[in-house]
């Protein structure tokens, strides 16, 4: 059985010190291009692997960041994770990712055995910044890490959509349609913190808009019968022309919805969803959503952590206006004339209303 090639063999067949492999392959120390080239010569002749764990048991680190996100069903934050895994790997380190499926319990869980693990550092969204126990054992420890979508409590990073500011550009655009009486929809705020300062932000735009308080509809993480919960929202509310949902993917659940209710969007009812995904492109009619940059967010949280571990200065986060746009889209068009008088909006009939049991779908958990 062939005997695994040694960082002492690499330096003899460079022809240089063990100690000069080393500062070649950990990128640490100067060197010569000539040094360089016959170390990385050797390694590639020999097949020579560095061991992880001698190099952490010389290091005390790791080489690893632990990535704690609700869910990857949701393009938002899979396209997240990605930039951050990419400029993790370029710097040399490795992602552990964990979801915890919105569960604040499986949050503190999966960040306590992340932290058992000894990594380096965190991306991390979290239910809510302002109280989360998982963020708390993190910021103890003093380990390198910086929030994701999430708005930064005090003394803590993050890169994350102004949620506030684009719930106001949607109030503006319902208002710019002739709406007065709209709703907001969301997974419950003890789920997503981001859900919350998007309905707030939208309270304030409808305010200053002068459209009426929107009517609020929390939905149970565990809830799939959105149609019988839709229903009865419309019957409390049945002069609201429009609903702002807290993501793409609910917003997409919500018209499938309608139309099982026999609704159209957007004759009867307009739809505003948030997150910008693609495939509210592809559907019919196309969505109309606010637009973030996910990718950029995960890579820049990610740089961001990289830069408390090596000492430097961290990136420059974008304006808080310019990490989002509105994405006009077929989902959203004026109020019918009869309801802008305030007639009732929505009759359900028996042929739609369908059974629970054909009602429930899926929904993917709000962001």
């Amino acid at each position: 059985m062939r005997q695994p090639v040694t960082i002492k063999d690499v330096a003899q067949a460079a022809g240089c010190g063990v100690a000069s492999v080393s500062r070649v392959l950990n990128g640490t120390g100067p060197s010569s291009a000539e040094l360089r080239k016959r170390v990385r010569d050797a390694v590639d002749e020999l097949g020579f692997e560095f061991s992880e764990i001698g190099r952490s048991l010389q290091s005390s680190t790791t080489r690893t960041i632990g990535c704690v996100v609700p869910s990857l069903a949701n393009p938002v934050f899979a396209d997240a994770v990605q930039g951050a895994q990419e400029t993790f790997q370029a710097a040399g380190y490795q992602t552990l990712l964990v979801c915890t499926n919105y569960d604040t319990e499986s949050e503190v869980q999966v960040i306590r055995t992340l932290l058992a693990k000894q990594v380096d550092g965190f991306v991390l969204t979290v239910s809510d910044a302002a109280s989360s126990d998982g963020l708390k054992s993190v910021q103890v420890r003093e380990i390198p890490h910086c929030l994701l979508f999430n708005a930064a409590p005090e003394n803590e990073r993050s890169w994350s959509v102004d949620d506030r500011a684009a719930a106001l550009t949607v109030a503006q655009a319902f208002k710019d349609e002739g709406h007065k009486q709209v709703g907001f929809l969301a997974l419950k705020f003890k789920s997503s913190d981001r859900a919350r300062l998007r309905y707030q932000g939208f309270v304030e735009g409808c305010a200053q808009y002068g459209i009426k308080e929107p009517a609020l509809l929390e939905i149970d993480d565990d809830s799939e019968n959105l149609t019988t919960l839709l229903q009865a929202f419309l019957e409390r509310n049945p002069t609201l022309t429009g609903i702002f949902v807290s993501n793409d993917f609910l917003a997409l659940a919500t018209i499938r919805s309608a139309r099982v209710l026999g609704l159209n969007v957007p004759a009867d009812l307009s739809i505003v969803g948030f997150d910008g995904i693609e495939v509210g492109t592809m559907v019919e009619p196309s969505l109309a959503t606010i637009v973030t940059d996910p990718k950029m967010l995960g890579s820049g949280a990610a740089e961001t952590v990289l830069s408390i571990i090596n000492g430097n200065r961290p990136p420059k986060q974008p304006e808080p206006d310019l990490s989002f746009s509105f994405r006009a889209g077929g989902s959203l068009a004026p109020p019918a004339a009869e309801r802008t008088d305030g007639e009732k909006g929505a009759t359900f009939s028996p042929s739609n209303n369908p059974p629970k049991k054909n009602a429930k779908i899926q929904l993917e958990r709000s962001k």
